[in-house]
């Protein structure tokens, strides 16, 4: 690398570190002083019936389309309405029952009329986050979220910089906002997220577990010749011994090795490991993935608060699943 290069790369990381700085300081304005009626919008939020409609247009747009994104798969219904789009036809999905976010830096971007009209002309509420509070959109509102005043942190000061990334943290505090106040829990984020790695981490033991017929369950006073045929037959590697219906032992390929000069002369019972380890069905199948590994096994038990088994758990269904 040559010593331009050098200097040149000096100047590229100091470039980046004071737009990063620039940024954290008006992040750090708004988290200290927030928008007034910010809580006012959550709770109007709650009581909408319909969907949060996002708009905005440019670089506006793009982050409310991540916003309308983000609050669609937290358990807030949403949808983002190009306002260009809307002008053309799409205003018919803004409907009375909805509430309208709209997005506009200056707070005079012209596509906005239309859609600022309709929601004024059907009394659809509205808030409008905006770096200016005396704009035409603000004055229109019925909840503002200004941003602070802070400086693009672009060089000649008017590339969307620090207002997009106000904008964009200030659509997630909404988002957490309303997660926390609808209690919105890991299932209930499953639901939204059902694909891809995130879905299968997220997947439960009772979703992915074989129940019914499917267990290798064996009574502990079952002569041994008999519960083989149950664990063979089964296919797991594995027989889950019970007294009473309730989960006692199990007896692996380890069991049987240990105790083969001895085999058909004993029960179930006498053969079995005592205290398996168990999960139930409503922990995640990643924290039974853990378990396996750290007990070095390939197959866990369900069982009810009670000890009954209800299900089985192996390996493979937690990598057929994408867990593992």
């Amino acid at each position: 690398m040559t010593h331009s290069d050098t200097s040149q790369s000096h100047i590229d990381i100091e470039t980046a570190r004071r737009v990063l700085r620039i940024e954290a300081a008006a992040l750090e304005q708004m988290a200290s002083d927030l928008p007034a009626d910010f809580s006012a919008v959550v709770d109007a939020i709650l009581q909408t019936t319909g969907r949060v409609i996002v708009s905005g247009v440019g670089k506006s747009g793009h982050i409310g389309n991540k916003i309308a994104a983000t609050l669609a798969s937290t358990g807030t219904p949403a949808s983002f309405v190009h306002a260009t789009e809307a002008s053309h036809g799409d205003l018919g999905m803004v409907t009375a029952a909805d509430f309208c976010l709209l997005i506009s830096n200056s707070g005079e971007t012209a596509e906005l009329r239309d859609i600022v009209a309709h929601t004024r002309r059907f009394s659809i509420p509205m808030a409008a986050i905006s770096s200016k509070p005396d704009s035409t959109l603000m004055r229109a509102a019925d909840y503002k979220l200004g941003l602070p005043p802070a400086p693009e942190a672009c060089h000649i000061g008017m590339a969307p910089t620090t207002s997009t990334t106000l904008t964009l943290a200030l659509g997630d505090a909404l988002a957490v906002a309303l997660m926390e106040r609808r209690n919105f829990r890991p299932d209930d984020f499953r639901v939204f997220h059902p694909g891809g790695k995130l879905g299968a981490q997220m997947a439960t033991v009772g979703q992915l577990m074989h129940h019914g017929d499917a267990l290798p369950v064996v009574d502990a006073n079952m002569p041994m010749q008999d519960a083989l045929i149950t664990m063979t037959a089964k296919g797991f590697g594995i027989a889950a011994v019970c007294r009473d219906g309730r989960l006692m032992g199990v007896i692996s390929d380890g069991d049987l090795r240990r105790h083969m000069h001895h085999l058909m002369y004993k029960t179930a019972g006498d053969i079995a490991s005592e205290n398996p380890v168990t999960v139930n069905s409503d922990q995640f199948a990643a924290e039974a993935l853990n378990v396996m590994n750290t007990r070095k096994i390939s197959v866990l038990m369900v069982v009810d608060p009670t000890g009954v088994p209800i299900g089985i758990l192996h390996i493979h269904d937690l990598l057929r699943a994408g867990v593992a």
